[in-house]
Parts: structure tokens; sequence; C-alpha cells
């Protein structure tokens, strides 16, 4: 049981990763930009994140369905095993 938690919690972060990542340092570049242009509008740090992680799930989201679908289907067959 314990690996199946385990391979639950890894499954997470490896999807959640992508995303994640692409938001972080795309809100450091803007943050340097209005830092460096003293420009505050809320609206230039929030468009940028929401496009980019948009254009990442586009790219990257037949990947992190393809890796639920398979521990999903491990999970669904071996789960007599799990039981026990």
């Amino acid at each position: 049981m314990e690996g199946l938690a385990r391979d639950a919690l890894w499954l997470t972060l490896m999807i959640a990763a992508p995303v994640l990542l692409a938001g972080l340092l795309v809100a450091f570049a803007v943050s340097l930009f209005q830092a460096a242009t003293r420009i505050h509008e809320p609206t230039l740090a929030f468009v940028p994140k929401l496009l980019i992680m948009a254009i990442v799930l586009v790219v990257l989201g037949s990947w992190m369905g393809g890796q639920l679908v398979e521990f999903a289907r491990t999970l669904l067959t071996d789960f007599p095993g799990l039981i026990e």
C-alpha cells in the first residue's frame, strides 16, 4: 500500500511540475520587468502567466492524460492484490 501512495504522489508531482515551473519562471520574469520599469499593473502579472500555463497544458496535456490513464489502468488491474 505504501508503494501505491508513493506512486500516486510521484505522479502528481510529475504532472503538476511543468505547469507550475512555467508559471514560476514567467512570474519571475514579469516581476523583474515590473521592478525595472516600476509598472505595477496587476494584469501585467496575471495575463502572461495564464497564457504560458495554458500553452504548457495544450502542449503537454496528452502526455499528462496518458500518465493518468496508465496509473488508473495499473491501479485497476492490480486492485485484487492491493486488497490483501
